[in-house]
Formats: structure tokens, sequence, C-alpha cells
């Protein structure tokens, strides 16, 4: 084992000396930062103890505890309600941006006149920075000035009275409607492209066969697209768990608390660790996150290769 790997680097030496600084410079910005957030959950920081930072006084697992089991904690509450809503809004917004995005592919995959002109203008939430997507959605969710109310229930009355967008329930889809709207041209773009590989043969061939568009689609375009799909899915969740800036900028950038069904846990993660300076559990949460981010790529790469087995 040892001279086979000796007889490869020695081989292929030359490709593995371009790719040292690429190696060292992971390890120092990804490897680095890691191994100290996992040391800091083992730590009792907080405000107290910060001016310590890495020497802080070591407790072990308590800040796993305390995020995980210990039922008196506030942080292990605020964590079990923050995971709740990240799990619902992962879903959801990774199936919106996806069957947004298919169906405007399908749209503008067509021929017809200012084509390019549509494509770009598509891609116009995308261009938005995230942070300026969280304040113009801040202001049109509003319940008296808002433009959200305004259309629903002034001008469309589809609604006896505004609701509240930004407190209770609802707060959840104000938060999933505005990260549909950022990302779904991502996907719609990565879908487009995807569709303009696929030869035009096989749907010529369907054609003679006398195929309706419902079964080219199901056929020949779906199951061509699965790479794609299988690409947009994995970054879609990865992307929505790790969601941050339209939550954190739509409620004050921290100063507001988007309360229970509006916190997820990046929100959670930062308010525990830079509002209540409570480093170590915040760290703590952080590593739980991690591990459980693994544990679902290692499903995904096995549910996709066996679906490359059958294609």
């Amino acid at each position: 084992m040892i001279q086979r790997i000796i007889r490869e680097f020695r081989k292929y030496k030359i490709a593995y000396l371009f790719l040292l600084p690429t190696v060292l410079g992971m390890l120092t910005m990804h490897v680095g930062p890691i191994a100290q957030g996992i040391w800091m959950a083992f730590l009792d920081l907080n405000q107290f103890t910060i001016n310590q930072y890495l020497s802080a006084p070591f407790i072990g697992f308590e800040n796993f505890y305390n995020v995980l089991l210990n039922p008196d904690s506030p942080v292990r509450i605020g964590v079990f309600e923050a995971t709740r809503n990240t799990i619902i809004y992962a879903i959801i917004v990774t199936l919106g941006t996806l069957s947004l995005g298919m169906i405007v592919a399908l749209m503008v995959n067509r021929q017809f006149f200012g084509k390019r002109l549509i494509r770009t203008l598509f891609l116009f939430p995308w261009v938005v920075p995230t942070y300026v997507t969280g304040i113009l959605w801040g202001f049109m969710w509003q319940r008296g000035v808002g433009i959200i109310n305004i259309i629903l229930v002034d001008i469309l009355h589809l609604m006896p009275d505004k609701p509240f967008w930004l407190i209770g329930p609802n707060t959840l889809w104000a938060i999933i409607i505005p990260t549909i709207w950022r990302y779904w041209p991502f996907s719609m773009l990565l879908l487009l492209a995807g569709m303009q590989s696929i030869p035009e043969e096989l749907y010529e061939a369907a054609d003679i066969d006398g195929a309706s568009p419902w079964r080219k689609f199901w056929s020949i375009t779906f199951p061509l697209l699965t790479p794609v799909w299988a690409v947009l899915i994995l970054f879609g969740m990865i992307y929505n768990v790790y969601s941050f800036n339209i939550v954190i900028m739509m409620f004050g950038f921290g100063a507001g608390f988007p309360g229970e069904w509006g916190d997820l846990l990046m929100t959670n993660i930062f308010r525990n660790s830079f509002m209540q300076w409570n480093f170590g559990a915040g760290a703590a949460a952080s590593v739980v996150l991690m591990l459980c981010m693994i544990f679902m790529v290692n499903i995904w790469f096995y549910f996709y290769r066996r679906a490359e087995k059958r294609l």
C-alpha cells in the first residue's frame, strides 16, 4: 500500500507540486478555523473568559449537554425550535427553487422574440445581494404600509384584514418566499444549460412516435437532467440550512429576534455567540450542525451513486 502511494507520488510529483499551494491554502482557511471551533465547543467561553480565548476553562461536553439534553437550558429550547424551522425552511425553499426554476427553464428554452432580454431580466433576483433582499422584503412585509398587504387586502381584497407577517407562524413564510425569489434564477440557469445539452434527435424521435409534451418531459427531459437535479438538491440543502443574511437583515441585523417561528439555526447560533456572548454553546451547536450536514451529504452520495448505476 505504502509502496503504491510512493510510486503514484513519484509518477505525478509535478502535479502534486502545483497542488501544494492550494492544499496549504485550504488547510489554513478551512481546517484551522474548524479545529478552533471544535476546541471552543469544549470550553467555558463567555463574556467573562473571552480574554483567555482558546485557553478558557475546559468543561468537556457540558456545552453539548446544554444544547442537546439539558431541559432547563434556554439554549436547548432555542436550538430545537430553530432546528424545526430550518428543516421546514430548507425543504420548502429547495423544492420551491427547483420547481420554479424548472418551469421558467422550460419556458425560456423555446424560440421567441426577446428571449435573450427575458433571460437576462430573470437573473435579476440572483444578482441582488442577499442582505439587500432581506432589507427590501422586510419593508414589503410590514403590516400597515408594506406592499404585500396593500396588494392582498386593499387591491385584490383576498383577506378581510391585514395580517402580521413578521410575527407569529407567518414569519416562516415571510422568510421562505424571499429566499425562493432570490435563488430560483440559479436553478433556472443550470436546468436550462442541462436542457440545451440534450440531443434534439431524442425529441424528434418522440415526435415521430406521437409523444405528448408531458410524455417527452417525463421520459426525456426529466431523467436526463438527473445530474443537474442532484447537484441543485445538494447545494440547495446546504445553502438553505446555512441561510443567514436574509433573515438577519429582515429583523434588524440581530437587534430584532425573529421569534420561535422565524429563528433558524444560523441566526440562533449567531445570537448565542455574539449577542449573548455564549461562545461555547454557539460553537457546540455549530459542531453538531456540521456533523449532521456531513451525515446528510454522505446519504446524498449513497443515493446518487445508486441512481447513477440505474442510468
